[in-house]
């Protein structure tokens, strides 16, 4: 009996293992279909089990996979359907793919067992389907930071296990969904504790029944939407409440009176709304630590009493609603205060400001109200105060005063070395804190609530930093150390950012799993971050340095396959290796018109291929013999790309050749683009290339010589040529005529995707000429009118839309070129002391008062006379930076508008543009004053020029 009994358990046991060996082959099945499409799939993905095998990325239970971990892959592809095929998954992380787009299937429902389900940063749209609301045994949802569109599933009701949920930074629109009609609404996620939906296009008001006392909400982010109405009062019953934001919405009304009931709320932003009635009273919510109620039509009223009791409160923003009366001292003795900014009021009296130096206190911001003295005027003290226009700065004696000038940010912070000496590093490789030469994991880090306002206080990024590292290393992570870099709050988001570099210990590089595996620590919020710095997401960046599979392969097909790749490589490399010294050999002896791309043209396919027409090559011996070897009495400019040298061709033709530095020649793709789009097109707006030089590691263009300038150093008075009115208008008109020619004419349609001032040049009749195509895009899909794209550009001249959904179109360039014209007219940076000109530009806009009220930051050297045309160019300017794509105009449409505002302004933009050298200045000499070519990024000009750093934007 015995016996019998262990054959029976023998039976079960064979009988258990067949089962789940099928069940695995399956799985295995399912994953080749869902993957059959992508790019880039990690390479230890051989043999025929992803569980026995040591699949990158994949974890299994019982034989089953359970768990997908790709993140910062650089996978390529879609989502299909066969997901619904891994029925034990539940977890699903696919994050900073930005080659993952598509939709997500709508058979994602049938993953009932799925609990984390991750797709931050990647290029995902449509709709997210309603069968999302299937999964049940959801805890974790982040869709962040893609393009998804609609209206935000009332399905969502059903996760009735949702702790986090994030739909932030995508292009979701209409009502916040509650219940009724038989659906589900948010608020009845009793377990969520983050509803994360700032910058979308939710519209409507806040429901009432949105917010109840069984919820157990921590953070409320509505932030940069289009919600309209008044805020509810049953905010006041969510006692768990930490940060809550509706700015940047259109709220009207009175902010409810007993949101003082949320004594737990450490962050309050309500800034830029139509928020009326009185000021919220906020005395006893002492956990708050920064408050922005900035930009509201509130009733006047003194500044509150609660403003100077509140003990943790790091930063107080109060700008332009209504404050008048005297400023009481006791308002900058707080222990933790940080910031004050009370711009724009109609604050009066003296400023006395106590023994603010003793504190943290870093900035009083008290431009534009009515102050008529400072008491410690005439003090050392350390506290930066803003008094510029106020009555006291209108004195002639206190003008000049550090407290009469704007406010300038200056917060600067990067990591230190460990008590070690950074050693040089190979090319890519970078130096750890721990003084490491290696390739980094990076990114940047945003925090939606920053609780602090010192962005110098290097504590704050410390802490963090251990954070981080206590994260990677309970995690087992192969992390040796980590560094933060360039802290910046963005102005238009109110987000803080800071850059992360991620260094590998066990070697120069990371591996895929370590790759992911941090990526996941972040994405999926194991990363406790301090709670100054709560809620935060991350973006990372590609990541091209993954080390060799260092997993083994119990299956022999693995290693059979592994072998004949390996040898195959070899062969393949050494097959090379004899054809790259053939091939150099010829070169040498090749002639002076010798085509160095010629031997791609046969991989039109590859992407490589420049398809040349008229731009000659030369060889690396005739640019030495123009420029004098490249002599230093040649130089013209110099900047980070490299040096600009003047040189003559045989031809008497004056040419600037701009030779890459051996630092700056990563950008193969860029130096192609540029010489295959400068090829192609041809009009009097756009810069001309004469030609090339790749040979012997030199990258070298060749283009025709603009002696003026850029129009960036003309703005600045840098070049000596004077600007007037009129000159801005045809400067205007020919750069547009240039983009309209790339986006209408040229085919298929061009996208510069880099205008600014110091890509406008301007030759000798100073007419406009469009340069630096290094940066430009083919809209070869027409038919979809966008490309999706890594976001590059110049800050200040980016597109937000194309910042937030790497969606790259010709509205693009017509935002970058609506910043150009508001630069026109100003002469001011698009970014200058920590002021977005757009922003300005909408601040003082008032479209019923003479020249739009736009007397104080219209550029005084045209402000002289009377600008004609100037509201209408200022209009159209506006137009152009329209938050959303489809309600900007074409470039076509711009060049007609300028056309008529230039008849209106008397001038004949048909006719061809004359010589103004009346507008050039003259030299000791008693010659023209002529700027040499250079367009490059941070330039420096030398010989009869003063040496003047063009810092980079």
């Amino acid at each position: 009996m015995e016996q019998v009994f262990k054959v029976f358990l023998l039976l079960l046991l064979c009988q258990s293992l067949l089962v789940s060996a099928q069940s695995s082959y399956e799985d295995f099945v399912s994953l080749q279909s869902l993957t059959e499409s992508w790019q880039n799939k990690p390479p230890s993905w051989v043999g025929s089990d992803p569980c026995g095998s040591g699949w990158e990325g994949i974890r299994c239970t019982n034989l089953r996979v359970t768990s997908i971990i790709l993140a910062s892959m650089n996978l390529v592809g879609k989502l299909s359907s066969d997901i619904q095929l891994l029925s034990e998954l539940d977890t699903l992380d696919l994050s900073y793919n930005k080659g993952l787009t598509g939709t997500i299937p709508k058979e994602i429902g049938n993953l009932r067992k799925l609990k984390t389900l991750i797709l931050v940063g990647c290029s995902f749209f449509g709709s997210i389907p309603d069968s999302i609301g299937s999964l049940q045994q959801l805890n974790f949802l982040a869709l962040n930071s893609n393009q998804f569109s609609g209206n935000i599933p009332p399905t969502i009701g059903n996760l009735s296990n949702i702790n986090w949920l994030d739909l932030s930074d995508n292009h979701l629109e209409g009502a916040i969904p509650i219940s009724g009609q038989g659906v589900l609404g948010l608020e009845k996620l009793l377990k969520a504790k983050h509803f994360h939906m700032g910058n979308n296009r939710l519209s409507g008001g806040i429901p009432a029944q949105l917010f109840h006392s069984d919820m157990s909400l921590v953070h409320v982010l509505f932030d940069s939407n289009q919600l309209s109405g008044g805020m509810p009062s049953t905010i006041g019953v969510v006692n768990s409440l930490e940060a809550v934001r509706f700015d940047r919405n259109q709220l009207s009304g009175s902010v409810p009176s007993n949101i003082s009931n949320l004594r737990n709320l450490s962050d309050l932003y309500l800034s830029n709304n139509r928020l009326r009635g009185p000021l919220p009273d906020l005395t006893g919510m002492n956990l708050l630590t920064y408050v922005d109620l900035s930009n509201n039509t509130f009733d006047s009223s003194d500044i509150p009493s609660w403003a100077s009791s509140l003990p943790l409160m790091t930063t107080l923003k109060l700008e332009n609603t209504n404050l008048g009366g005297q400023i009481p001292v006791s308002l900058f003795n707080q222990p933790s205060l940080e910031t004050v900014v009370l711009k724009s009021n109609q604050l009066s009296g003296t400023l006395d400001i106590g023994n603010a130096d003793s504190n943290r206190l870093k900035l009083i911001d008290l431009e534009n109200n009515t102050i008529t003295d400072f008491t410690q005027r005439n003090m050392n003290y350390k506290v930066s105060v803003v008094l510029a226009r106020n009555r006291i700065c209108l004195e002639a004696e206190a003008s000049t005063e550090r407290y009469c000038q704007e406010s300038q940010s200056n917060s600067i912070y990067s990591t230190l070395p460990n008590n070690c000496s950074p050693p040089p590093c190979s090319s890519g490789q970078i130096s750890s804190p721990n003084c490491k030469c290696s390739h980094p994991y990076s990114g940047t880090l945003y925090a939606r609530a920053l609780s602090f306002s010192d962005l110098g206080n290097g504590s704050y990024y410390k802490e963090l930093e251990l954070s981080l590292m206590t994260a990677f290393q309970s995690q087992n992570l192969p992390v040796d150390s980590v560094s933060l870099s360039n802290p910046f709050r963005n102005a238009s988001t109110d987000y803080f950012e800071v850059s992360l570099k991620v260094f590998p210990s066990s070697s120069d590089r990371f591996n895929r799993t370590g790759v992911s595996n941090i990526a996941f620590v972040i994405s999926s919020q194991l990363l406790k971050a301090p709670k100054f710095f709560l809620p935060y997401f991350f973006i990372a960046d590609d990541y091209g340095y993954y080390a060799g599979n260092e997993s083994k392969k119990s299956s022999h097909i693995g290693i059979i396959v592994g072998v004949v790749v390996a040898v195959v490589v070899f062969l393949a490399v050494a097959l090379l290796a004899g054809i790259y010294v053939v091939r150099q050999k010829k070169r040498a002896k090749g002639s002076a018109e010798l085509n160095p791309f010629a031997n791609w043209k046969l991989n039109k396919n590859n992407g490589m291929a420049p398809q040349l027409k008229g731009a000659r090559w030369f060889s690396l011996e005739e640019l030495k013999k123009y420029t004098n070897n490249f002599s230093e009495d040649n130089t013209v400019g110099s900047g980070g790309y490299g040096k600009v040298y003047r040189a003559v061709l045989p031809t008497g033709e004056l040419v600037a050749i701009k030779r890459a530095a051996e630092e700056s020649m990563q950008g193969a793709v860029e130096f192609k683009t540029e010489i295959e789009l400068l090829s192609r097109v041809h009009h009097k707006n756009l810069v001309g290339l004469a030609g090339f030089c790749f040979e012997n590691g030199e990258q070298m263009l060749v283009y025709e010589y603009i002696p003026n300038g850029t129009l960036m150093d003309s703005l600045s008075g840098k070049s000596g040529i004077r600007m007037d009115w009129m000159r801005r208008l045809k400067v205007a008109l020919g750069a547009a005529r240039g983009l309209a020619y790339l986006h209408e004419l040229a085919n298929p349609p061009i996208i510069h995707r880099d205008i600014k001032s110091s890509n406008i040049l301007l030759d000798e009749h100073l007419n406009a000429k469009v340069a630096d195509f290094g940066l430009s895009k083919l809209l070869v899909d027409s038919e979809r009118g966008h490309i999706t794209t890594q976001v590059k550009g110049t800050m200040g001249y980016l597109d937000p839309e194309y910042y937030m959904t790497q969606q790259l179109t010709e509205k693009s360039d017509v935002y970058s070129f609506g910043v150009l014209m508001l630069e026109l007219v100003t002469a001011r940076r698009p970014i200058e002391k920590g002021k977005y000109i757009v922003r300005e530009v909408q601040n003082v806009m008032d479209t019923t008062k003479e020249l739009f009220n736009l007397h104080s930051i219209i550029d005084p050297l045209i402000n002289q006379v009377t600008p004609r045309g100037l509201d209408k160019f200022v209009e159209l300017a506006m137009r152009c930076v329209k938050e959303y794509a489809a309600e900007r105009p074409s470039m076509a449409e711009v060049v007609k508008e300028i056309e008529n505002i230039m008849e209106l302004a008397g001038l004949n933009p048909a006719s061809e543009s004359d010589p103004t050298t009346e507008e050039i200045d003259v030299d000791a000499n008693g010659g023209k004053l002529r700027r040499p070519y250079a367009h490059d990024e941070g330039f420096s000009y030398s010989g009869a020029f003063p040496s003047t750093k063009v810092e980079p934007q």
